[in-house]
């Protein structure tokens, strides 16, 4: 979601811009020959997986499975382990798997749109000039030599000259820095008809607080890799003393870590939506001087704020649910961060800045400092050995800063109508598969149930592309000088940000490009949205059996719908309001639910040192959408079936064996090839501490053992490692 966090919004250099005299880097790239209908010859331009891109002649890759395994011992590798036996991870690569293979085709096709865009000269000022000079300046890796530590100096410079709090403060919102306190303009998710400035914690070097706090081998190795780091890279800021700071640094991080709260307890948005106003923040912030800050960044004028991390009143923890174990795992929140901001030693926040501002301009900055902030982030932290080729960085860049102006054209090439024509009519039936499930629920009352088809009937599914496209016409692109250009990418993102404070939300908006191979649910908008470059095999063929497109896309779409009525998105009602919709028995008959699938998670455990397992509360939203969403794609699946509209999929109606495998069995084995995974111990790790998704596995095999009709399909038993018995069996919606 494109919210853009003042203060470190300078994180985001996948969004560079440049205007540069350079030619355009010679890249090599594989297209061969083919002759068209009249005759004539054309180049096709090739896209390469490292994986095969071969889904069979019906949708599934059977070569990929291991039929020695017995389905009801491990469905993931019935479904993969040939091929999850067989590939080996490249050395760039943290996992591999099918969203994976996705997002190297949607890569390539991107360069291709950016070599053709580049060719062709255009003007600097226009969106396919800046497209072009974007991916040249990333890429003159020679300029960024030569430039050396040059273009930091001035933002060193400006750190140097910190002299009080105030200028701590300005520096903070500032783009090109790091912040302990996060700020970004959204939806006010009980008024989603107006935008408001929100207010969070960040400033974390590590990916999360427990990181910080652990004392397990694992994570003291981490902690001391990453004091190595800030060493670097405060000896590249000149610093004399860098180890020293750099113990320093970690220091204040650490109580950093200590006053932030537990991902998986911030989920709950009845503790997180706080509306301040602007004295009542004041006072929140004690003597840091709010006011400079506010300032500076052009928001003095605010009178209201939401705040997350304002630590709960009783009352509030009684509302909430929250256990007692919950409660302390809340830091003291955003009140301790900012006595933190005002009161340790402003050399320690210097040198935190120094540091926080090389390291997130690292691939701008020479190839020593790259390198470095590498051989951290990717290989100590996820396993991974050797950084991504260039140009593929150089894409995300150029995708992360001029998306849309690459999606329309990626739309145009890639994306057939027909499609998206297809993917209504799917969208459709997983719909009235919802009115259904929800006509079927013992455990909801009939009170509850009619807002539920309220809030169903108020979806508004979009597939494929937005109506408009972002022009970037206020986008300022200078010089060839590629860390100045980050600066600018991120200035025009702040400022494309804080504009919505003038604004009425817009309801056409995107906040993915055509060629993410993602998909996302909005609670504010009540709205599910499929880009065009993940409606593709394996999870959307065109020709594939139905029962494949259903099992994998369809699924996918019912995961997305699910969100809706997950254990947090269930408390927005159908228009996109924080509001309680249920009744109090509806609730407490949910949260049994929920709470049982979260305690079947908590078992799941699949590093050999035992720990840490998937946080079954953590993933609870998203387990509850792989569960409710393929329970959805089941039953569209069978309405799909029904062509005498009776209600009933009769025998002569039953989907043909194919391949040896019959209708459900195809559709279930398409849910697992869609998760096929493998990843790095190190990546899974990272996972496991701080991804609301478990890990694909689980994806599969949490899954499915809940579904009578795979236990049926595949003949499980008792004797199988996956059986549950019935009444163990856990199907929400």
């Amino acid at each position: 979601m494109k919210k853009l966090l003042a203060g470190v919004a300078t994180v985001a250099l996948l969004g560079a811009c440049a205007t540069t005299e350079t030619e355009t880097p010679e890249i090599e790239t594989s297209s061969v020959s083919v002759e068209t209908d009249t005759g004539a010859e054309a180049e096709v331009q090739i896209v390469e997986t490292t994986s095969p891109d071969y889904w069979g002649d019906w949708g599934i890759d059977t070569g990929a499975m291991d039929t020695d395994v017995k389905p009801g011992d491990n469905f993931f590798m019935y479904a993969n382990g040939e091929w999850f036996d067989e590939f080996e991870l490249p050395a760039d690569k943290t996992r591999y798997g099918a969203f994976d293979l996705l997002r190297e085709k949607s890569e390539q096709q991107t360069r291709f749109i950016i070599e053709d865009l580049a060719a062709e000269k255009p003007s600097a000022d226009t969106s396919e000039g800046k497209v072009a000079a974007v991916y040249n300046a990333y890429m003159d890796t020679d300029a960024i030599e030569a430039a050396g530590m040059a273009p930091a100096q001035p933002y060193l410079d400006k750190i140097a000259a910190i002299d009080s709090r105030e200028d701590l403060a300005r520096i903070f919102v500032t783009v090109g820095y790091s912040s302990p306190i996060n700020g970004f303009v959204w939806v006010d998710d009980k008024d989603p008809d107006d935008y408001i400035f929100q207010v969070s914690m960040g400033g974390l070097g590590l990916p999360d607080r427990e990181y910080y706090l652990k004392d397990d081998e694992k994570s003291v190795n981490i902690r001391t890799e990453y004091e190595a780091l800030l060493t670097f890279l405060l000896e590249k800021a000149g610093y004399e003393d860098a180890a020293a700071k750099a113990a320093d640094v970690l220091a204040l991080e650490t109580e950093l870590a200590k006053a932030d709260w537990d991902r998986a307890i911030s989920r709950n948005p009845e503790i997180t939506y706080n509306k301040l106003t602007r004295d009542e923040l004041g006072k929140l912030a004690g003597d840091f001087p709010l006011a400079a800050a506010l300032t500076e960044l052009g928001v003095n004028d605010e009178q209201e704020f939401l705040v997350t991390e304002v630590p709960p009143t009783a009352e509030e923890i009684e509302a909430a649910g929250l256990s007692e174990e919950d409660v302390e795992k809340l830091g003291a929140g955003l009140p301790a961060a900012f006595e933190l901001a005002n009161t340790a030693d402003l050399e320690t926040w210097k040198a935190y800045l120094a540091a926080h501002m090389i390291s997130n301009f690292s691939s701008v900055l020479p190839k020593e400092i790259d390198d470095r902030d590498f051989a951290f982030f990717g290989t100590v932290l996820n396993g991974q050995p050797e950084q991504r080729p260039r140009w593929k960085r150089a894409v995300s860049n150029v995708t992360g800063t001029l998306g849309e102006a690459i999606g329309e054209v990626y739309v145009e090439r890639y994306f057939p109508p027909e499609n998206k024509q297809k993917m209504d009519a799917l969208v459709a039936n997983l719909r009235a598969a919802m009115h259904a499930n929800l006509e079927d629920l013992a455990w909801m009352g009939e009170e509850t149930r009619i807002k539920a088809k309220d809030k169903l009937d108020k979806f508004n599914p979009k597939i494929g592309y937005p109506n408009k496209f972002e022009t970037y016409e206020t986008l300022e692109v200078s010089g060839d000088n590629a860390f100045e250009n980050a600066v600018s990418a991120a200035q025009y993102e702040l400022e494309d940000n804080l504009d919505r404070l003038n604004e009425k939300p817009d309801r056409d908006e995107w906040f993915m490009t055509p060629q993410t191979v993602n998909a996302y649910y909005n609670p504010g908008y009540n709205e599910i949205v499929f880009p065009a470059a993940i409606l593709q095999p394996p999870f959307f063929n065109a020709t594939a059996d139905p029962a494949v497109n259903y099992g994998a896309i369809g699924g996918v779409i019912g995961h997305e719908m699910g969100h809706g009525f997950d254990d947090q998105g269930s408390k927005f009602n159908g228009d996109g309001v924080l509001a309680n919709w249920w009744t109090e028995d509806d609730r407490e008959a949910f949260d049994a639910l929920t709470s049982a699938l979260v305690a079947q998670y908590n078992q799941y455990c699949p590093l050999e040192e035992g720990e840490p397992c998937v946080n079954g509360k953590l993933t609870l939203g998203e387990n509850i959408g792989d569960l409710g969403g393929l329970s959805l794609a089941y039953r569209a699946y069978q309405i799909s079936l029904d062509t005498n509209g009776d209600g009933v999929v009769s025998e002569d109606e039953q989907a043909p064996v194919i391949g040896g495998y019959t209708g459900d069995q195809r559709f279930f084995m398409a849910w697992a090839q869609v998760w096929r995974s493998k990843y790095r111990d190190e990546a899974l790790r990272n996972q496991l501490l701080t991804d609301p998704h478990s890990p694909a596995e689980y994806r599969v095999n949490g899954i499915v053992r809940n579904f009578d009709e795979w236990y049926d399909a595949f003949d499980v038993t008792e004797d199988d490692a996956l059986y549950l018995p019935p009444e163990e069996r856990i199907r929400i919606w």
